[in-house]
């Protein structure tokens, strides 16, 4: 692996622009979000046709009013300036509860009374009832679930790439891709240390981590981070800064991904060499970067590129799959992203999709490009995942181009030395 890298990064301008009606209602929208999540459910369950006696009536409309104010209370102390974890853990939690207990509200609420009117089963305080019985069956089935789902170490998802411009000397280059770790309030350094040994059991050539690694300071997640210092490739582990970097002291990441052993690839590139063929693996900042108000923190395309050689196949780290359309635009070859979680907890997939053109796997964009996205490999906030399992990503890329020889590739079993980069 050689850096051939010298682009200094650019520090960032700040630029005023004034507030569109979008923006605003957009602005608005963790203002009246916590109301219909709380209150709709509380409707549905309670209040639309059910007659409960008195004191469950009563004591179901305490617990929604306790949700309704105790949840943005304890997300603001929890991930606001005093930073308590415990609170954060209990504002997360409540976050998810709430969103399932809407979904399923609202679903439920309308389709299934439908049926039920339809099928003539029951009067309406039976059918009522029913639904009510329903949303909280499912809700608590999901919510389990979703939990189980979210502190497993994730599965292995494989698949081979092929890039029709990688030569054959490097068929059968061995990516592992890790993302959206998100180390944060609940301690999971047990959970980071399977995940980077599950990492190690692939004998990856380059282990790449697309960004999100945590919800706090390096400092303070340094405990949960620090398995990824075990992980172990035989080229190189290379890092690009994510969104949430930019929240807790991004330069503070940067620096301990360097200390553990970790390429922080911010708007530079390196070669990996194999057999004769050379493909540039190129990083770039977070789209965030540039607002972050971080000197020398932007994402720079044209710099992370700046002396490859324009024929070689391209390999780009972007934490959002929204930058897509600018690596398009350059020619690059296969773009590895994450942040989407592939939508967590569904449906909010639906939402992802208006501000992301991929949610999970692999994608065409142009003639050349390709996108893959991870579904992510921890979780954020709400310890849930619903039908949005994590993954640990291998992807083999293959050459079209037949080897010339046996002796040109690389046996998994025999993996190459590692090349240490050099400074740019």
């Amino acid at each position: 692996m050689t850096d051939t890298s010298n682009t200094r990064p650019i520090e960032s301008e700040a630029q005023g622009t004034r507030q569109t009606r979008p923006q605003r209602l957009i602005r608005s929208i963790p203002l009246i979000a916590p109301l219909l999540l709380w209150a709709v459910p509380c409707w549905v369950l309670l209040y639309a046709g059910q007659h409960w006696p008195l004191p469950v009536t009563l004591a179901g409309t305490a617990l929604f009013a306790l949700g309704l104010i105790g949840m943005p209370l304890a997300m603001t102390r929890g991930h606001g300036r005093r930073q308590q974890d415990g609170a954060a853990i209990t504002g997360d939690t409540l976050l998810g509860v709430s969103w399932v207990l809407f979904t399923w509200s609202v679903l439920l609420g309308v389709l299934l009374r439908l049926a039920l009117t339809a099928a003539g089963v029951g009067e309406g305080q039976d059918r009522a009832r029913i639904v009510t019985w329903a949303v909280l069956g499912v809700s608590a089935v999901l919510l389990a679930w979703g939990y189980a789902e979210a502190r497993r170490v994730p599965r292995v998802r494989r698949l081979d790439v092929q890039l029709p411009r990688l030569g054959a000397g490097l068929d059968g280059t061995r990516v592992a891709l890790i993302t959206d770790t998100h180390y944060g309030p609940l301690d999971r350094a047990r959970w980071s240390g399977r995940v980077c040994e599950t990492v190690n059991t692939l004998e990856a050539d380059l282990v790449c981590h697309t960004g999100d690694i945590a919800d706090g300071t390096a400092e303070r997640r340094r405990a949960q981070a620090a398995p990824l210092g075990t992980v172990r490739a035989t080229r190189a582990r290379v890092y690009v800064t994510g969104n949430h970097e930019y929240y807790s002291e991004a330069q503070g990441w940067v620096d301990l991904m360097d200390e553990l052993g970790w390429e922080p690839l911010r708007n530079r590139h390196l070669l990996l060499e194999r057999g004769g063929d050379t493909l540039v693996v190129a990083g770039v900042d977070d789209v965030t970067a540039e607002s972050s108000g971080l000197a020398g923190h932007r994402a720079h395309l044209a710099g992370a590129l700046h002396g490859a050689d324009p024929d070689l196949p391209v390999l780009l780290l972007a934490h959002q799959p929204k930058f897509i359309d600018r690596a398009a635009a350059e020619g690059v070859d296969l773009q590895l992203s994450g942040h989407t979680h592939g939508g967590q907890i569904w449906p909010f997939h639906h939402l992802v999709r208006i501000d992301q053109p991929a949610l999970a796997g692999l994608s065409r964009h142009g003639t050349r490009t390709l996108l893959y996205t991870s579904r992510g490999t921890g979780f954020w906030g709400p310890p849930f995942r619903v039908f949005a399992p994590s993954e640990i990503t291998l992807l083999v890329l293959r050459s079209p181009q037949k080897p010339a020889s046996p002796q040109t590739q690389t046996s998994p079993q025999t993996p190459p030395s590692p090349q240490k980069p050099t400074a740019p």
